[in-house]
């Protein structure tokens, strides 16, 4: 580098051409200024068009993608010049056309995924050709580890591409992903590790505890009048009561009120499963507005709706107030019920609800809440559906009860 003396020497024997060289260096820094101003303007452009609309993990997934294909075109680079012996230009020209058929397959993928909602057999390629250019540059590497980087480059940024497009797919199209119906959680629960509500453990053994006692409670009940043998009815009780004790002691069956009645609420439903096939629900899309239905069943006589009318209210019963009693209180009146239930409806009488408040003494609700329970059943839908063909009476709860004569009884 010249020293400042001999710039000063220079100056002051050549000062024409120190003016041109002044001149020219003035030219090309404003030439340099507007270059860069140019490209400045053409990046902030590029980048207000294609960078800034999309989301960071976009331009993340470009970027890495450019790398790890910048990576593969290395190693194709070397492959070219080691196996296939080419030099120069035509090495120059030659080696990365698989990078290049990846990348336009990626464009065509995109495209067919924009026009018609699939990358098609575009997306296929770009799997492919991934593959391929992955083996071939890891098959002149020097060492193990070399081979893999060069192998997992490639894959790296296929994967980036496939992650995109899948975005890009979802919101194409507004859809999510397929839900798998083979899955670790539906694995676990299906092999009973895993609970699907948010139940605690001891709320989950408690309702399966619960549930074994009604379980047991059904089928003793159905070998009893199934009139099975009594080596069966023993064991099916024996188990009720292993059932019923491991309840107890396990869920305070005995002081909890609320697990009470979900026991009895069990109870109810298995007791009552064949009332489901006489079931009528009507489906929700059924008109209403100008919808007048006949009547399943014809009007009763005049007398007998005052009867079904008074009845319930004139009938003296032994405890109208409500009952306030204790859990083995309230179990010994309902077994009490019961028997008395069981006994008439074997004598062809369907006891009204006034007739089970008075033998027991319990109050009307209670009792009409046994009886809804308790209709449901075979026996006793029976004698009532033979009320009616026979008699053209409908169970109200407090219908008048038949003798075996046929004669329509007012009292029990």
């Amino acid at each position: 580098m010249p020293t400042f003396e001999e710039i000063t020497a220079f100056v002051t024997k050549q000062p024409l051409a120190t003016a041109v060289i002044a001149l020219l260096t003035l030219a090309a820094l404003a030439l340099a200024f507007l270059v860069l101003r140019v490209v400045w303007r053409a990046v902030a452009w590029l980048f207000a068009r294609y960078v800034a609309p999309r989301p960071i993990e976009d331009v993340l997934t470009i970027v890495a993608a450019s790398i790890a294909t910048g990576v593969s075109a290395q190693g194709m680079w070397r492959f070219s010049g080691d196996v296939l012996g080419l030099d120069g230009p035509l090495r120059l020209l030659l080696f990365a056309f698989i990078e290049v058929a990846i990348i336009t397959s990626a464009v065509r993928a995109r495209r067919n995924m924009r026009e018609n909602f699939s990358a098609g057999i575009d997306g296929i390629a770009v799997w492919a050709l991934t593959c391929l250019t992955a083996v071939l540059s890891s098959m002149d590497a020097r060492s193990l580890p070399e081979a893999m980087f060069r192998l997992a480059a490639p894959l790296v940024a296929a994967w980036l591409w496939e992650r995109g497009m899948a975005i890009e797919r979802h919101r194409i199209r507004g859809t999510g992903r397929i839900n798998w119906r083979l899955t670790p959680e539906r694995l676990l629960v299906r092999l009973g590790l895993a609970e699907v509500s948010d139940r605690t453990a001891s709320e989950v053994d408690a309702h399966r505890r619960l549930t074994r006692v009604a379980l047991a409670a059904k089928r003793a009940k159905a070998l009893r009048e199934g009139g099975a043998s009594e080596r069966k009815l023993r064991a099916a009780l024996a188990r009720l009561d292993k059932a019923m004790d491991q309840a107890v002691e396990h869920t305070g069956l005995a002081v909890d009120q609320a697990r009470q009645e979900a026991l009895l609420a069990q109870i109810a439903a298995l007791y009552n499963t064949s009332a489901l096939i006489d079931a009528d629900p009507r489906v929700p899309w059924e008109p209403t507005a100008d919808h007048h239905p006949v009547p399943a069943r014809p009007a009763l006589p005049p007398a007998l709706v005052e009867l079904v009318e008074d009845e319930d209210e004139d009938i003296e019963v032994l405890d109208t107030t409500p009952q306030v009693v204790d859990t083995a209180q309230r179990a010994a009146l309902m077994r009490e019920a019961r028997a008395y239930w069981d006994r008439q409806i074997s004598k062809g009488i369907v006891p009204r609800t006034v007739d089970i408040a008075q033998e027991i003494g319990i109050s009307l609700a209670t009792a009409r809440e046994y009886r809804a329970l308790w209709k449901l059943e075979p026996q006793a839908h029976a004698l009532i559906e033979a009320l009616y063909q026979q008699h053209g009476i409908v169970d109200t709860g407090a219908f008048p009860a038949i003798a075996p004569d046929g004669r329509v009884l007012t009292k029990s």
